[in-house]
């Protein structure tokens, strides 16, 4: 099972080398791919936690309101952490020009942060079911495109060459491969498991309604607005169907 771990990890920090192929990319073209992207990345994070987790916590025979209080824990437990470790990304660097290159080293430690946890989420997710860990590493790394292409970005404005932009943020990548190893090996023998797939759900809810949605509500224009809710969607059904296909329907 620590081959799926490690080779899934692996995977989602190769996702770091996507910043390569938007390098000729305008401004406003990169912003509407970024757009779309983070859109689908909602869609998907909520499908995973509502149509795979927590019908997996229902099959565990986990009581409800048990449930419904771990859920809100990991959710709870997120919000901590973002504000202890301050792992939100700017979406405007231009606001951080008097200290640029500053920005941008805190940039690669809070990125650092972000991939730690998305593989201790992989890890634990594999613990509960090879299912639940396909389920996690599709969701992270609908998360991760969008945000590691911005990453990317936002290390070249803040004046690293290409190659070092491309190099640090690949660095900071393979922590989520330090993460999974780390959560796999802290949980793999717990007797408590199936209570922590209703934590993993509640930090997926968290990232995607505070991170992600808020993001999509800055846009002001009908037109972007249908096409984020239409890639929301699609996150949804896509997550859906990935579930159904996995688990057998069941």
């Amino acid at each position: 099972m620590i081959e799926y771990v490690i080779i899934s990890s692996l995977i989602v920090s190769l996702l770091a080398l996507l910043g390569i192929l938007f390098v000729g990319f305008n401004r406003n073209l990169l912003d509407s791919i970024l757009f779309i992207l983070i859109a689908f990345a909602a869609g998907a994070m909520l499908g995973n936690a509502f149509f795979h987790l927590m019908p997996e916590v229902i099959e565990e025979g986990l009581e409800p309101l048990t449930a419904g209080v771990l859920l809100m824990v990991g959710f709870s437990l997120f919000f901590l952490i973002e504000k202890g470790i301050h792992w939100h990304h700017c979406h405007n660097p231009g606001e951080h020009k008097g200290h640029k290159h500053r920005f941008g080293v805190l940039n690669l430690i809070g990125d650092g942060a972000h991939n730690f946890l998305d593989g201790i989420l992989i890890g634990v997710s594999y613990i509960i079911s090879v299912p639940a860990g396909i389920a996690t590493t599709i969701t992270v790394m609908s998360h991760e495109i969008p945000q590691e292409i911005g990453d990317f970005g936002v290390l070249v404005y803040a004046g690293f060459s290409k190659g070092k932009a491309l190099m640090f943020n690949f660095l900071s990548a393979l922590l989520a491969v330090v993460g999974a190893v780390l959560g796999w090996f802290l949980f793999k023998d717990a007797g408590f498991v199936d209570m922590l797939i209703p934590v993993v759900a509640g930090s997926f809810v968290y990232i995607a309604t505070t991170d992600l949605i808020p993001e999509l509500h800055k846009e002001g224009r009908l037109g972007k607005a249908l096409l984020a809710f239409t890639f929301f969607i699609l996150g949804l059904v896509v997550l859906y169907f990935a579930s159904v296909l996995i688990t057998g329907g069941h």
